[in-house]
């Protein structure tokens, strides 16, 4: 996991709009920057309706969400549809964002071996470096996490 105080690596994915966005467009302000495995599943829809439910918070603190997994733009925009989701949903088909976060990888499942995102996240300050590193999140109450340690 990349550490506290390193520089957060840059990058440009598209939304589920197809529109590139780029994190250096947000330096200045603070960033969730979350990684999850796939749309329109259990634990991700949690995580992701945490953050909606949440969002006038965040909004109100001036921090803004990107969420990242694997999944094609297409996938993006149903999931963001379905569950009105007022963030970014980014498209890394091939993880190499993910893995600069260090957040994709070989994973088990029902006996399988793949490829894919781990469910971890990151704040990056103002500055555009990393002030929080949460690893193997639970999706429940994660966005209430977020924001209780920022306003600490």
């Amino acid at each position: 996991m990349l550490a506290n105080g390193a520089d957060a690596p840059l990058f440009t994915l598209p939304n589920q709009d197809g529109d590139d966005v780029s994190l250096e467009t947000y330096r200045g302000s603070h960033v969730v920057l979350y990684f999850y495995p796939r749309a329109d599943t259990p634990g991700c829809t949690t995580e992701a309706c945490g953050f909606r439910d949440a969002w006038d918070q965040f909004t109100d603190a001036g921090i803004s969400v990107l969420a990242v997994s694997d999944d094609p733009v297409s996938d993006l925009r149903t999931f963001a549809d379905k569950y009105d989701l007022p963030f970014e949903l980014l498209s890394d088909p091939d993880g190499d964002v993910s893995k600069l976060y260090d957040s994709y990888g070989e994973k088990q499942m029902f006996g399988n071996t793949f490829d894919g995102v781990f469910r971890n996240s990151y704040v990056i300050g103002p500055d555009g470096t990393i002030t929080h590193v949460y690893e193997g999140v639970s999706p429940e109450g994660h966005a209430e996490e977020i924001l209780s340690d920022l306003s600490s």
